[in-house]
């Protein structure tokens, strides 16, 4: 299963909604496919440009390395030369915080990997899931 434009506007439009009712700063939403390439992205009003490298990043690492950028994050701190050599592998497009959510389909396979950026890590994470989730999939935070 692939990530229909529809499916990935729909996990935007809900995680900025989700962002809007917890008052979070402008976010930035980034839906990649399994393949890590760009299948929708938006910007809100007032978020600073450099967002998308971002959210980008988040949901880079997390599709890459198949497991969500808090994850990758935890083995940085845990083992930093590895951390660092992931950076390496991936051009430098891994950021290793929390907001990088793992789509998967109802059967378990990954699908893809939405990235949040603008607020705190945890809250771009939420607001990540939320998207995911009212496009019935499933996010691993």
């Amino acid at each position: 299963m692939a990530i229909s434009l529809r499916k990935a506007r729909t996990i935007i439009r809900k995680a900025l909604e989700k962002g809007r009712e917890l008052d979070l700063k402008p976010l930035s939403v980034v839906v990649l496919d399994a393949g890590g390439h760009v299948q929708a992205f938006e910007r809100e009003d007032g978020a600073s440009p450099g967002r998308f490298q971002i959210a980008h990043g988040k949901a880079h690492g997390a599709v890459m390395f198949g497991a969500p950028s808090s994850v990758i994050g935890e083995i940085a701190k845990e083992r930093p030369h590895f951390g660092a050599a992931l950076s390496g592998v991936y051009g430098g497009q891994i950021v290793p915080v929390p907001g990088g959510v793992l789509i998967k389909d109802k059967k378990g396979a990954i699908i893809g990997a939405v990235g949040v950026t603008g607020d705190t890590s945890e809250n771009d994470a939420a607001a990540a899931l939320a998207g995911i989730e009212a496009a019935g999939l499933v996010g691993v935070v």
